[in-house]
């Protein structure tokens, strides 16, 4: 994958976002939790492994995806990072293929505006858009973030 794919958000992508009542920096420590990622992250059921450098550019967090006994064992790869603002990931789960997931946090207020945006690089996933897809991502999506915001606003953060 070229830099100017880390740029390109592909055809079909969906964006959600929300606001959050803590600072960027306390929105990235969740997202450079990986192991934490099956707490927020909707379909993720498992981490398996997490390379020691995440969220490092290239380092790997090693996860299962959807119900036992059907799940998907394969990676998440770190495309960018630019702690603590912006988190651009190749999720992969073959068969259904790889999405391009970047969430980015900015400043809001008297908190942060975490924003999501996914949608479909490679297989099955991006070969058919239809508007349920896109639904269904948006639905999951929302949900994720909605994960996310409670963990980061009730969490107690280790010293």
């Amino acid at each position: 994958m070229s830099e100017n794919d880390v740029e390109a958000q592909p055809h079909g992508s969906t964006t959600v976002s929300r606001s959050v009542k803590a600072a960027p920096q306390r929105v990235w420590a969740e997202l450079a939790d990986a192991w934490m990622y099956p707490v927020w992250l909707v379909g993720a059921t498992h981490i398996r492994d997490v390379d020691p450098e995440w969220p490092a550019v290239g380092s790997k967090l090693h996860h299962s995806v959807g119900p036992w006994p059907v799940s998907v064992s394969d990676t998440t790869e770190v495309l960018a990072a630019e702690a603590p603002h912006r988190l651009t990931l190749r999720a992969r789960a073959w068969p259904a293929g790889e999405a391009r997931v970047e969430i980015v946090i900015d400043e809001d207020g008297s908190g942060s505006r975490m924003t999501m945006t996914e949608g479909p690089l490679r297989g099955p996933a991006r070969w058919v858009h239809n508007p349920i897809q896109r639904w269904l991502l948006k639905q999951r999506n929302v949900e994720s973030l909605n994960r996310l915001a409670t963990v980061v606003e009730k969490r107690p953060m280790s010293t």
